[in-house]
């Protein structure tokens, strides 16, 4: 019996490591917001990059959700400078493949912002109204005020490797208050600035705008959480040289191209001696050392950064491979 407790309670510990390990590693790009860009310039009063917002939004419930491994923002920005994407390019699948195959991410997040305004309602009730009353009172008309937020988006999860649309997804959300108008954040209260604009901020998120952003979003992620058992496991085999070392900074001469990614643990070996046969000088056996470990920080197409750790120093022309 003691036996099986121990069984039981090694595999609850192991279950949560065995879940990180399988999660897909994602990127979401910037969302499009065209469609809805002069729209979103008449209700703030300048033009903002709600496609922006709502995708860092979207990147805070994924992270929160926990299906995905969200690379970092930072990571997204710095490959979309040196590689002189347009905003264009946000919702190209083609081009998102490869930026995703750059980053060494197992998919990419690319959307669109299709609705994003107000759906008002405005009634007039005449004096004679309420069997006249209004008129003998002398309130003249009643006026009713219904403000409705719609907020629309389009997501498509992209598979890096081969740039097949795993998953495309419809998120929509709808808030609607009476006596208010569409940023104000109660009863003919409030109202949202355009500078600046902030979605993560409570300001935002509690008018009704706010309100029907966040549904939207939310709605989005549950959809693309329930798509992340359609990305495909596949096991990469790592295997190059190193061609720098500075210190306990490495560069080896395999990148994304070859299926590295940021946080990989590569084993770093030195050749020490080789086996050939007698007969024909054929190389039949490489004899390698163990050195060290080398974990990735940095991945562009054809090479990588990694620091490395061991008993002794790195060299150039030892072998890195996956472990």
């Amino acid at each position: 019996m003691n036996r099986l407790v121990r069984l039981c309670c090694v595999l609850l510990i192991l279950a949560p490591v065995c879940m990180a390990q399988q999660k897909k590693r994602v990127a979401v790009m910037n969302f499009d917001y065209g469609t809805v860009r002069s729209g979103v310039a008449a209700i703030f009063g300048t033009d903002q990059d709600v496609g922006k917002g709502i995708s860092d939004l979207l990147v805070q419930r994924l992270v929160t959700d926990g299906k995905y491994s969200v690379i970092e923002r930072n990571a997204l920005d710095k490959i979309l400078s040196e590689q002189n994407f347009s905003n264009s390019d946000r919702a190209d699948s083609t081009t998102a493949a490869k930026i995703g195959r750059i980053l060494g991410v197992d998919a990419i997040i690319i959307g669109s912002i299709t609705q994003f305004g107000r759906d008002d309602q405005h009634t007039n009730i005449g004096g004679g109204g309420f069997g006249g009353y209004g008129s003998k009172l002398g309130l003249g008309g009643v006026s009713t005020h219904k403000a409705k937020a719609v907020v629309g988006v389009t997501a498509r999860l992209i598979n890096t490797s081969t740039g097949e649309i795993m998953a495309a997804v419809t998120g929509t959300g709808e808030s609607t208050r009476s006596g208010t108008s569409l940023l104000g954040a109660g009863a003919g209260g409030g109202s949202g600035g355009g500078a600046g604009l902030d979605m993560g901020s409570s300001n935002f998120s509690q008018t009704i705008l706010g309100e029907a952003v966040g549904k939207a979003v939310t709605d989005t992620a549950t959809q693309l959480d329930a798509a992340a058992s359609n990305l495909p496991t596949v096991k990469v085999v790592v295997s190059g040289l190193v061609a720098d070392a500075t210190g306990n900074t490495l560069i080896i001469n395999v990148g994304s191209k070859g299926g590295v990614k940021v946080g990989d643990k590569l084993e770093v070996s030195r050749q020490i001696r080789t086996v050939k046969d007698p007969t024909t000088g054929k190389v039949l056996k490489t004899i390698a050392d163990k050195v060290g470990e080398a974990t990735v920080t940095e991945v562009d197409e054809d090479s990588a950064t990694a620091t490395f750790s061991g008993t002794g120093a790195a060299k150039v022309g030892d072998a890195v491979k996956s472990e």
